[in-house]
């Protein structure tokens, strides 16, 4: 497995052989920016293709670089790109869209089937010391916003974007699944602003789950927002949700899942589908730079660069919250 985390990892020093992966520092186009890394986080999704080699139709046919959360300092600016200088401190969007398409012209350029994402195969992430990017895809980061907290940008646009796709406003009742079954994050979670926390059993039945909840809050939540993907949890956010209600699926599971369409259908609860985000990091960084949102307390463990595979393995444990790799060796700092 670590021969394996070593081929997967650009620079990553295995623990076994002490051996570097080398890669050139990438040429710019004009319209690109080159970054020395500072953070970057570890996502379920790298965890997966470590371990399994691919999600879904995303399959490794080669080795690749992992990291798509993410922060950096710019240090060569392309010819073209005229909103960066040398010096800035910058959170990357991963996802890239290759050519003007009808889905980047509608303004839902993550649809494109052509898109570039870092760490999704064939493409490299970001986990490396020097990493090349599409300077309009870079978002200057203000000076009371941290490297860490622009990494954690990324986690944070898709609850952005699963909120818009929810319609999320001021006065609904949101019930969110995911954290269930870990009565360590529930915790976090009421830290950080959730107003009931329901553990779930491993057997627990969704339409007794549904009731629970609609006891606890008083009513059934208007959205429900359900990120685990796995499909008991699917089936309680529909029974849960009230009649022309919206149920948002975040987390990904099995191709295939039986849940109760027709309970569905006949109480007009619509169910959408969410895919990474798009348009989000100017929003997101408004709110790390005023304060409304603190994302700071998610970060539980950091390691260097050269300990990625203990922090890989600290992630797939399912240990703290948020995995946090640095890549400068001169700045450790968050």
């Amino acid at each position: 497995v670590r021969k394996v985390v070593g081929r997967l990892i650009w620079e990553c020093e295995d623990e076994q052989s002490g051996a570097h992966e080398h890669r050139p520092v990438p040429e710019l186009g004009p319209n690109d920016v080159l970054l020395q890394m500072h953070s970057v986080g570890i996502c379920g999704s790298d965890v997966h293709y470590w371990q399994h080699g691919r999600i879904g139709d995303f399959v490794l046919t080669k080795p690749m670089v992992l990291g798509h959360e993410a922060s950096g300092r710019v240090v060569k600016v392309g010819s073209a790109a005229k909103h960066l200088k040398v010096g800035d401190r910058v959170a990357i969007e991963p996802g890239v869209p290759r050519e003007m398409d009808e889905f980047f012209k509608n303004g839902r350029y993550n649809l494109s089937p052509t898109i570039f994402f870092c760490a999704t195969p064939p493409d490299d992430g970001n986990l490396c010391r020097y990493y090349k990017h599409s300077a309009h895809f870079c978002y200057k980061l203000p000076d009371n916003v941290t490297f860490e907290e622009g990494a954690l940008i990324e986690p944070l646009s898709v609850g952005i974007h699963a909120c818009r796709r929810a319609g999320v406003t001021l006065g609904s009742t949101v019930l969110i699944c995911g954290a269930d079954l870990s009565v360590e994050r529930l915790t976090v979670a009421k830290e950080l602003g959730s107003d009931f926390e329901l553990t779930v059993k491993r057997g627990d039945a969704a339409q007794q789950l549904a009731k629970t909840v609609e006891d606890m809050l008083g009513a059934q939540p208007h959205i429900t927002i359900e990120c685990s993907g796995v499909e008991s949890s699917i089936q309680t956010a529909i029974y849960a949700t009230r009649s022309g209600g919206v149920v948002v699926l975040v987390g990904l599971g099995s191709e295939m899942a039986t849940i109760p369409l027709i309970n569905a259908a006949v109480r007009e609860v619509d169910i959408r589908g969410v895919f990474r985000y798009c348009n989000t990091w100017p929003m997101a960084i408004a709110m790390l730079a005023s304060g409304k949102v603190n994302v700071k307390p998610l970060v539980t463990h950091r390691f260097p660069l050269e300990q990625a595979v203990q922090a890989f393995e600290t992630t797939r444990q399912g240990l703290g919250i948020k995995v946090m790799l640095k890549c400068d060796q001169n700045d450790q700092n968050p």
